[in-house]
């Protein structure tokens, strides 16, 4: 029965173009040998070296759907606001060109015999949270019925794992375990450390660790200042894991 079967599953999120995070998540994963690793995008929307990250990314931990952010390099420039758009340039710039593995990429995949699910922010959007609903101008919580409500269409998940918000969380409802891995760069709790998540599946039961992987911090605030747009911003979260 593959349920049964031991395996290990690293999930990461929201790079943001950081390549010196980047670089010691993947070590902290090789070291603990998972059975696969998953990527949920937001991939190179940042100023740590984005094309040094991307190129990593594709050799190491190729995105599994993608991000918001990365729809920015999808879009029609026309529609984007002008920040949006330097922000776009920058990157074209540095990638030499847009990728075209984004536009390839999913909304949702899932892996372990379809017992885990993959998204960015939610099952039907990048762009929505998972654990959050939107009334209006206000944000609350999801209730339990409305978080399996979203992923009813996947009857054989155990797990749901997104990022997005930046937020580590975890919570179970009705045997579905819901996840937030965190992510790897632009924190905002106060931690510049980045985070990443452990699924090991034993026995039948999913266990959900979270990962924390300190870096170098200063060096990508360091080459943030020196060559992204809006880079003393970025250096500032990148060294104290607030938002600029």
């Amino acid at each position: 029965m593959s349920g049964w079967t031991p395996m290990r599953v690293a999930i990461l999120s929201d790079v943001h173009g950081n390549r010196f995070a980047l670089e010691a998540v993947l070590a902290d994963i090789a070291s603990l040998t998972p059975d696969l690793m998953g990527n949920l995008g937001d991939t190179v929307w940042g100023g740590a070296d984005p094309a040094g990250a991307w190129a990593l990314q594709m050799r190491e931990a190729p995105p599994t759907v993608r991000g918001n952010t990365d729809e920015f390099l999808l879009a029609d420039p026309a529609e984007l606001d002008a920040e949006t758009r330097v922000g776009r340039e920058f990157l074209e710039r540095e990638l030499g060109g847009v990728p075209p593995e984004l536009a390839a990429l999913p909304v949702t995949a899932t892996v372990a015999d379809g017992e885990v699910l993959l998204a960015h922010g939610s099952p039907t959007s990048p762009w929505d949270a998972l654990f959050l609903v939107e009334e209006g101008d206000a944000v609350r919580p999801a209730l339990p019925v409305e978080m399996l409500e979203r992923v009813a269409a996947w009857p054989a998940a155990r797990v749901v794992v997104v990022g997005h918000t930046h937020k580590e969380q975890v919570a179970t409802r009705r045997g579905v375990t819901f996840v937030n891995a965190g992510s790897v760069s632009r924190q905002g709790h106060g931690d510049p450390a980045a985070r990443w998540v452990l699924l090991e599946r034993r026995a039948g039961f999913w266990n959900v660790t979270f990962r924390r992987t300190a870096y170098d911090a200063e060096a990508a605030a360091r080459w943030a200042e020196a060559h992204a747009p809006n880079g003393d911003q970025e250096a500032r979260q990148l060294r104290t894991g607030l938002p600029g």
